[in-house]
């Protein structure tokens, strides 16, 4: 009962479960549970505690990804998520952030859902001390689990919108609902503070039937990764991006030390290093294995593994509806019949170095001829590229491609000018042409090649926090201090585990070459999105995008993608052109380092003070 591999909506069937052995004439209906008969019951509160997880975790896999939001990915059908990429959001309208049942993950990132989830833990810490539990440590465990989540809500509250009220009771009716915002740094320490609380009652470890809770890890990983987010430049620099504002002490802070706070930023990852039960999964390769499939291996593994520090678990029956959990379906290649979303945008393919560590090129002619070729084994885990091999085709498509390779390009007559056969993963091919990408790339972390997406739901959990995080938090903290040779060590860690070569960068180069360690080796896990604000590089970010366009040139007038051999018609040739069309014309404004408190909630507290610019 305790578990939560399933962390559905609430429903309290437990509570029959529970009183099998009466007489079933007098059972409630359950929906006719009363607060009284929750807070008497230790499974029904689990049941409660349950339900703030999935509130605050969200749907990371669900058919559009945070990754759509920044410079990763994009997200096919649109729905307004170009408009959010322009920085066109205004307190009336987030845009393609907020498109109802169509974007479950960012729906949960805004104020209101997020106070929600505040106001569950606040009712949790109001009646726990009176529920009869048998064992104090299962109602210590609950009461660590809900300081940690509660500060899980309120990390991500500040990172949207800075100071944020902080609210420790559950308002009721008959309150005054008049609360100011409480500035940056008084929220950055009431998470520390929950933080610090969790981690003194939570286990550091649990056994199978308890995976996916918090754990004393978990909490201190947070705390770092929030203490690392209060030390960036967002939260220092306010009046590079907001020169006239009026209120500097809600965006960060306005004085203090930043030495101290890189201080303890680094000091909260090193409590997680020194803990001593995490290390990166596989992080030694031996000579001949395949580190490619070693990644994949782990992204799509069930945990715990080594590495994995908060999993948040699925069924195949989470969700049922089309929109909320099917990750290998949404983002898969549509001569699949799959839908083709997320798809890797240009910029994030060619920031995967070569082999050797050298930068990929598109002036130099090797690399432009065959870019797919001696590049970085995260290449191969993460993205699906033209002439990659994937799984086995559905019947009905085994014909067009019995070789089971991507095909995202086009076979053109000998001029270049006039499409002979186009690939049956593009939006121009006989399979689905109202699905598939337009950047001639998929995703393919955290896909189960072993799993059927038409007919089955892969149930691999998403890894929230995982000790890479951790490694390269110290390291951000460490170059920021100054401390080069500790930073290289623990980032040439992670580039060890990934077979590439170890850096050398000092001063700036350093900090260049960490921040696009932490872009490859994190991508798709909801970092980039946040990374990108705190460092203050929205311009870097958001502009033109790229997708790649495939040409085979032929003679004669071939019908297939491929000769009966299997060859392709002649070398494929690349070009690295702006889309992906039509829509993908990115643009930055500086308000969007913050989101806007909505009007109708400055219009019921009026004490709120609004964001600069809108």
């Amino acid at each position: 009962m305790r578990n939560i591999l399933n962390i559905v909506k609430l429903t309290f069937i437990i509570g029959i479960l529970a009183s099998c052995s009466k007489d079933y004439v007098n059972l409630k209906p359950l929906q006719d549970y009363s607060d009284a008969s929750v807070w008497q019951d230790p499974n029904l509160v689990e049941t409660f505690v349950n339900n703030i997880y999935r509130n605050a975790l969200g749907f990371p896999f669900s058919i559009e990804r945070l990754s759509d939001y920044v410079d990763e990915s994009n997200f096919t059908p649109d729905w307004g998520v170009s408009d959010f990429n322009k920085s066109l959001i205004t307190q009336d309208d987030l845009m393609g952030w907020q498109v109802g049942w169509a974007t479950p993950h960012t729906l949960h990132y805004r104020w209101a859902p997020l106070y929600k989830n505040v106001r569950n833990c606040n009712i949790f810490f109001s009646k726990i001390n009176d529920v009869p539990f048998d064992d104090p440590s299962w109602k210590a465990r609950l009461k660590g689990e809900a300081f940690f989540l509660r500060a899980y809500t309120y990390h991500y509250l500040v990172a949207l919108y800075g100071g944020v009220p902080i609210i420790t009771k559950p308002y009721g009716l008959n309150d005054d609902f008049q609360v100011a915002r409480n500035t940056y740094e008084d929220c950055i320490n009431f998470i520390v503070a929950d933080l610090d609380s969790a981690a003194n009652l939570l286990p550091e470890t649990y056994s199978n039937d308890m995976r996916g809770r918090a754990t004393k890890g978990a909490a201190l990983a947070l705390k770092a990764r929030t203490l690392l987010y209060a030390a960036s430049d967002l939260h220092a620099l306010q009046s590079s991006y907001a020169p006239s504002y009026s209120n500097p002490e809600l965006l960060g802070y306005v004085g203090g030390d930043r030495t101290a706070r890189w201080t303890a930023a680094k000091n909260a990852a090193k409590a997680v290093i020194d803990m001593g039960i995490y290390d990166l999964y596989k992080g030694d390769p031996a000579p001949g294995d395949s580190i490619a499939q070693t990644i994949s291996n782990y992204f799509t593994s069930y945990g715990y593994e080594n590495e994995d520090i908060l999993l948040q678990y699925f069924t195949p029956k989470t969700d049922e509806d089309w929109d909320g959990y099917n990750p290998a379906l949404y983002c898969g290649p549509n001569g699949y019949h799959n839908w083709g979303n997320n798809c890797p945008l240009g910029e994030l393919v060619d920031d995967y170095e070569m082999k050797d560590g050298s930068a990929f090129d598109w002036n130099n002619p090797a690399e432009k001829a065959s870019p797919y070729s001696n590049r970085e084994a995260r290449f191969y885990a993460t993205i699906l590229y033209e002439g990659a091999h994937w799984r086995k085709r559905p019947t009905d498509v085994q014909t067009l491609d019995p070789w089971d390779r991507i095909q995202v390009g086009a076979v053109y007559d000998a001029t270049g000018t006039n499409m002979l056969v186009s690939g049956v993963d593009t939006r121009s091919g006989p399979i689905e042409d109202w699905n598939g990408g337009y950047t001639g790339y998929y995703v393919r972390k955290f896909v189960d090649v072993s799993v059927d997406p038409q007919y089955v739901k892969q149930d691999i959990p998403f890894r929230h926090i995982r000790y890479a995080e951790v490694l390269l938090n110290y390291a951000e903290a460490c170059i920021e201090l100054g401390q080069e040779d500790e930073a290289r060590t623990y980032i040439n860690m992670i580039r060890k585990r990934a077979g590439q070569p170890a850096i050398s960068e000092t001063g700036d180069a350093l900090r260049q070459r960490y921040r696009h360690e932490r872009r490859i080796e994190l991508a798709y896990e909801d970092h980039r999105f946040w990374d990108v604000r705190r460092w203050l590089i929205g311009p870097d970010a958001y502009h033109q995008t790229h997708a790649i366009s495939v040409k085979y040139l032929a003679t004669g007038t071939p019908t297939t993608y491929r000769q009966a051999d299997g060859s392709t018609w002649g070398n494929p040739v690349f070009e690295n052109i702006e889309g992906p069309k039509p829509m993908e014309t990115r643009a930055w404004n500086d308000k969007a380092y913050f989101f806007p408190i909505m009007r109708d909630e400055m219009n019921k507290n009026t004490l709120l003070i609004q964001n600069p610019g809108y």
